[in-house]
């Protein structure tokens, strides 16, 4: 496979502040060009060493038994579905690098200017699927060697696009991860949240130590992450990590569609723009908290509470954990 470099966001921030100081320069120089009417000597222009992103179409996946994750188009609008319906759509390795593809497509199709992503059957996910991660554990990230990937998790290299999330029934986990990576959310009445890992001796490591602490504010976060206890749509909506409720999944989605059109409406640039200067002020104190994020979840992989958290949830019995 030919590699592609990712765009990451210090390279639109570049290009931003590069625009920035260079219109008003133009604006000078046009001004001084009308009052002189004297030609001007040309700039010797250098060959460029910003590597070049190539663009991409991004290909419908249809709703097919044997697709864990299916594509549609709509206009400027890109809908990703999470398709395990008989594993709650717990995401393994193969899916999450589908949707980091995915992603990295979106993000690079010039037609495309909004994305959503939902979840089909019952619910949106119930979060990692443990056991295939464990079995993939020794193999490193799932993105590890891959070139044309954005994570779904949204940190490290970030998409410069935005993405809508629109759940329903359980949320649980990774799935509330992948929910805040979102830059807003819809959630049906019946939506189930859920952040338990400490109750099976994991921990939320894919940002929501770092999200939903900022979002939701340090109580509110480690109430429910700290007991493992579930939430409703109505107590995400009060702690401020939700913008809408629907009444129905259905509705959910629809009206997340509709936000997307709203977005895709609007002049791109200055929307990738407002993305950039927004995670530039929240993001810049968080780096060093997200990078950890890996080492400190494979380090609990290895441990005795991790083991005995998945062997009480297989046996469905309360875990009894050691510290060890």
């Amino acid at each position: 496979m030919e590699k592609q470099p990712i765009l990451a966001r210090r390279d639109l921030i570049k290009a931003t502040a590069t625009m920035a100081a260079v219109v008003p320069a133009m604006a000078a120089a046009t001004a001084a060009f009308g009052a002189e009417q004297a030609p001007q000597a040309q700039p010797v222009q250098q060959p460029s060493t910003e590597p070049t992103i190539q663009p991409t179409s991004l290909a419908e996946v249809p709703l097919d038994p044997g697709t864990k994750l299916t594509i549609e188009r709509r206009g400027q609008v890109a809908l990703f579905g999470l398709n395990r319906p008989a594993v709650q759509n717990r995401v393994d390795p193969e899916t999450f690098q589908a949707l980091a593809k995915a992603i990295y497509e979106y993000d690079h199709d010039p037609s495309l200017r909004a994305a959503v992503l939902f979840g089909h059957g019952d619910c949106f996910s119930r979060g990692i699927d443990v056991e295939a991660y464990r079995a993939a554990a020794n193999n490193g990230s799932p993105l590890a060697g891959l070139t044309r990937a954005i994570n779904p998790l949204n940190y490290g290299a970030q998409r410069t696009k935005p993405l809508i999330a629109a759940v329903h029934g359980d949320t649980w986990n990774m799935a509330h991860e992948l929910f805040l990576a979102a830059d807003f959310r819809v959630a049906a009445a019946n939506t189930n949240f859920g952040q338990d890992e400490n109750a099976h001796g994991r921990f939320p490591g894919g940002g929501s130590t770092v999200r939903f602490v900022h979002e939701a504010g340090w109580g509110n976060a480690m109430r429910y992450m700290l007991t493992g206890d579930h939430w409703t749509a109505e107590e995400a909506y009060r702690m401020g990590v939700l913008q809408e409720i629907a009444k129905t999944p259905q509705e959910a989605l629809v009206r997340a569609a509709e936000l997307a059109s709203k977005v895709a409406a609007c002049a791109p640039l200055g929307v990738q723009t407002t993305l950039v200067s927004a995670h530039l002020a929240i993001d810049s104190g968080e780096a060093q908290a997200f990078s950890k994020l890996g080492a400190q979840y494979s380090a609990l992989y290895r441990t005795k509470d991790f083991i005995e958290g998945v062997a009480a949830q297989t046996e469905g019995r309360p875990a009894i954990f050691h510290g060890n």
